[in-house]
């Protein structure tokens, strides 16, 4: 499901793409957290917009909860074992997704 997640996220032109494998985390709230951004709200709500429809056509998944759609700084996809946040930048960067979980072993994947 993964790779689906990525090139879905790549079909937008999501920027700064992160798979951080949570596995040998004791505490990880999951196995994967797949992190990108968008340049605007309404890049960020596409690409995740696109993350459902292409695991839903292609795999028959549907996300177990969804949030952040409203105003499109972050928006969260919970497919119980990978969770994908999408991030406007300023709100990645205030985050700091990736720092606080700095002990997984984190894949990069290049801008398209």
């Amino acid at each position: 499901m993964n790779h689906l997640i990525i090139d879905a996220i790549q079909d937008i032109k999501g920027k700064n793409i992160m798979k951080l494998d949570l596995r040998s985390l004791d505490d990880a709230p999951a196995d994967y957290f797949i992190i990108c951004e968008g340049d605007s709200s309404t890049q960020v709500k596409a690409i995740s917009d696109n993350i459902g429809r292409r695991i839903r056509d292609e795999m028959g998944i549907y996300p177990n909860h969804t949030e952040g759609m409203d105003g499109a700084r972050w928006i969260l996809v919970d497919y119980f074992d990978t969770v994908v946040h999408v991030f406007y930048p300023e709100t990645r960067e205030f985050y700091e997704i990736e720092e606080l979980w700095g002990d997984a072993k984190i894949t990069q994947y290049e801008n398209i």
